[in-house]
């Protein structure tokens, strides 16, 4: 149910053709499902030189590499930007066992290969278990929290390890969906904040090997699912005709 006074623009809403740049600038909340290589950034630029919306923002970054669900606001709707992002998130993400990467996803370069003994459906049930609740996780290094007003992944480009204070989380759900030789598929539901790398890398080292993650994909903000969500090429077929005559 949508409890805010400007639209939220979804699959089922966004074939109206009464927007346009008055319209966004009002407020809207779009739901984006963000492609693979873009960035959150990205995403929020493209909708700006779409929509010329004069304020445009997103709800919680996604890594280049991860697809899913981005809420993106624009005009007098980006004051509910906090709102949005304190919600809940959920995730499919497939962890492979056996070895890392320095940024702990695909896009990384393999810094560690260990031996896979026991990964069994049963075994890795008990060790997932262990994460339900609230807990305590480092940030990965290559992240976008900033230490001295710098931006960790840029410390750990320049080869700098920062000494990174834990954060706590809350993961309600961690299920496994999948397992195929060392590749295991996970549904996370999981409080603001958590990251799915620092997830699969604890993981890892709890199954006495390591983990990284080798895709992953947001289906959910809140009350709100993936499958409501426009892909860019729907967005710049939506917004463009709008401006046509500006």
């Amino acid at each position: 149910m949508n409890n805010f006074d400007f639209p939220i623009i979804t699959r089922s809403t966004y074939t109206q053709k009464t927007a346009n740049r008055d319209f966004f600038d009002a407020g809207a909340a779009i739901l984006a499902d963000k492609p693979a290589t873009w960035t959150s950034f990205d995403v929020v630029n493209k909708i700006r030189n779409l929509s010329k919306a004069k304020k445009v923002g997103h709800c919680g970054t996604l890594d280049p590499f991860a697809t899913g669900l981005l809420i993106v606001c624009t005009g007098k709707a980006t004051k509910f930007v906090d709102e949005f992002s304190n919600l809940s998130k959920e995730y499919i993400a497939e962890f492979e066992f056996g070895k890392t990467t320095d940024t702990l996803d695909v896009d990384g370069k393999v810094i560690d290969e260990k031996p896979v003994t026991d990964l069994n459906a049963g075994h890795l049930r008990s060790v997932l278990d262990t994460f339900i609740g609230e807990i305590e996780q480092i940030p990965p290094q290559y992240s976008a929290i900033k230490i001295g007003g710098v931006p960790l992944y840029k410390k750990a480009r320049k080869g700098e390890k920062v000494d990174v204070q834990p954060r706590m989380v809350r993961i309600d759900a961690l299920e496994i969906q999948l397992m195929e030789k060392n590749i295991v598929t996970v549904r996370v539901k999981c409080s603001k904040g958590t990251y799915i790398r620092a997830l699969a890398r604890d993981v890892g080292e709890k199954m006495n090997c390591c983990a990284y993650v080798k895709n992953l994909r947001r289906t959910m903000i809140g009350e709100y699912h993936v499958a409501d969500g426009l892909t860019l090429d729907e967005l710049k077929n939506w917004i463009q005709p709008i401006h046509a005559t500006y």
